[in-house]
């Protein structure tokens, strides 16, 4: 599949660059807290996968290295020959992607809240949700996600900030999110993770449901070097509900060089 061109609010600047690659279901907006910190020293882009935001949204199906190849045209675009990586989710599954498929245009990655496989079970799982969201619409599966987004006491002491990420949830067409839910079906680069040279990053979020802290220990074990660096009391979005703790481990590991 040719690659689209993504939208993408990019900082500009004389900082070294870096990619930030957004949940599904989430915007660029999702690294507002970090892109902040971030600008002063780094050129930052956040970008809006396929389907999600205000990116094109081409016809299914597709695959997390098209999605990778997307990243790469935007560098393209944007003059960037090499730039750091953080993902959170499925931005981490496509950063996987794009540091086996573009090794030479990465610098630093960062896989927070992500898997390198769902194991035996995954594909009925992706399956189930695509039978959900194909006869009810995002509205079928807002529930779920908000609890797998986030914890209960985050839900309770934080209505605004869930309210706020739920409604851009329920702005994703339909069509965008079953596309990525495609795409993360087909996931499996466990066996490929020795691959990535990268220095990398791995952070998880401690009651993270969905993509555990045992995951993240797989994918830390299988890359060389990779360190682990798990979050307490964070669920899903660690990004948003833990958003000092996983700043500051953000910026820290992209300043050693």
């Amino acid at each position: 599949m040719t690659a689209v061109d993504l939208q993408c609010t990019d900082s500009g600047g004389n900082g070294e660059p870096v990619l930030l690659a957004h949940a599904i279901g989430c915007d660029r907006r999702m690294w507002d807290d970090l892109a902040v910190a971030l600008a002063p020293r780094r050129r930052v882009v956040a970008i809006d996968a396929r389907g999600h935001g205000k990116s094109p949204l081409p016809a299914r199906p597709w695959s997390l290295e098209d999605m990778a190849d997307d990243a790469a045209r935007l560098l393209d675009r944007l003059g960037i020959a090499r730039a750091d990586w953080v993902g959170l989710s499925m931005g981490g599954m496509v950063g996987q992607a794009f540091a086996l498929r573009h090794p030479g245009r990465l610098g630093r990655l960062v896989l927070a809240n992500t898997t390198s496989s769902y194991g035996a079970d995954g594909k009925a799982m992706w399956d189930n949700r695509i039978r959900l969201i194909t006869a009810g619409g995002l509205a079928a599966i807002r529930d779920m996600v908000t609890a797998r987004y986030f914890s209960e006491a985050f839900i309770a002491s934080h209505r605004d900030v869930v309210d706020r990420v739920m409604g851009r949830f329920m702005e994703t067409p339909a069509d965008g999110y079953l596309g990525c839910c495609e795409a993360i079906r087909e996931l499996e680069y466990t066996a490929a993770l020795p691959r990535i040279q990268a220095p990398t990053l791995v952070v998880a979020g401690e009651i993270d449901q969905g993509t555990t802290p045992a995951m993240a220990r797989v994918i830390a074990d299988g890359i060389p070097g990779a360190r682990l660096a798990i979050i307490r009391g964070a669920s899903h979005l660690s990004a948003v509900e833990k958003p000092a703790e996983f700043n500051a481990l953000v910026e820290e590991f992209l300043a050693a060089r």
